[in-house]
């Protein structure tokens, strides 16, 4: 089942991921594709977490959205997808809102990667400082909402971002905080498109790239500890 991704990084290092624990907070429109490619490559574990139900609004841009799943919880439905993709995969399940209160029942494991893709302000900031206290590698997605050109994301430290509204405040906080580690985030480089009303517009190409993307960089860094 794995012969052609063992042809590209080799059989140590599939068994190396899958011995890996992955962490996905947001289940939305990049972090659903970012479960569905790490699920793809094999990860041993992943820890999904997000409290919200399938809506009709979703099915413009996430993977797991569905007319006949509509209702149902993003973390159980992901749950199934990924057996039917990977049957040895664990899938632990969190159906909840990540905040300071139930922070350390997420963490009551050994975790490899932390992905943050959350549209929460707080519970982003909450996850950073979560993972610098202990030392678990972390990449944060930041907005995906009103662009039209998923060539202009770029992964970097989220001092060098910009054109990104989520990324200012974050980088403020992290000014604000004197937090002096790095903190890898994915933002886009295109300037939001303004928009009629208070809603934020999607398309279906852009924050699945963005969720690819992050998964492409997770992998090659858990596949280069290994080396």
């Amino acid at each position: 089942m794995d012969s052609r991704l063992e042809i590209l990084i080799q059989k140590e290092n599939i068994e190396k991921l899958k011995q890996t624990t992955v962490l996905v907070v947001g289940l939305g429109g990049v972090g659903g594709y970012v479960v569905e490619a790490l699920a793809r490559c094999f990860i041993g574990t992943l820890i999904l977490v997000d409290y919200d139900i399938i809506s009709l609004s979703n099915i413009n841009r996430q993977i797991i959205a569905l007319q006949s799943n509509i209702g149902k919880l993003k973390t159980e439905e992901f749950k199934k997808r990924i057996k039917q993709i990977n049957p040895d995969c664990k899938v632990i399940t969190h159906s909840i809102f990540y905040n300071e209160e139930n922070k350390e029942c997420i963490f009551n494991q050994k975790i490899d990667f932390v992905i943050d893709a959350c549209d929460c302000i707080p519970s982003k900031k909450i996850l950073i400082q979560e993972c610098i206290h202990r030392k678990i590698p972390i990449i944060s997605s930041m907005g995906t909402g009103n662009k039209l050109d998923p060539t202009q994301f770029e992964i970097t430290d989220i001092r060098k971002t910009s054109y990104d509204p989520i990324a200012k405040r974050i980088r403020k906080w992290i000014k604000d905080e004197k937090i002096k580690e790095k903190i890898p985030v994915l933002y886009s480089k295109e300037k939001p498109k303004k928009v009629k009303g208070d809603k934020i517009g999607s398309i279906a190409f852009v924050p699945s790239t963005a969720g690819l993307y992050i998964a492409g960089y997770v992998v090659n860094h858990l596949i280069s500890k290994s080396q």
